[in-house]
């Protein structure tokens, strides 16, 4: 193995950005704590959990379904 290289005419990957695009969202505790938690126990990061769990979503075209609770007086 040589002690130097020259990197001089080296090109950056440009596919890596073409991959993934960085996002901010909001997530609440328990939201963040429940991946967290799945993270230690696969031992995957909880930001690649996230990001698998939301491409399972898309592929599987899954409709949310939310239920509003009545505020009472």
């Amino acid at each position: 193995m040589r002690t130097e290289y020259d990197f001089s005419k080296s090109v950056k990957n440009p596919y890596p950005q073409k991959l993934h695009q960085q996002v901010t969202v909001k997530v609440d505790d328990s939201t963040l704590s429940y991946f967290q938690q799945l993270s230690e126990q696969n031992g995957i990061p909880y930001q690649s959990l996230i990001a698998l769990y939301l491409r399972d979503c898309a592929l599987q075209r899954r409709q949310l379904s939310v239920n509003w609770l009545e505020a009472t007086p």
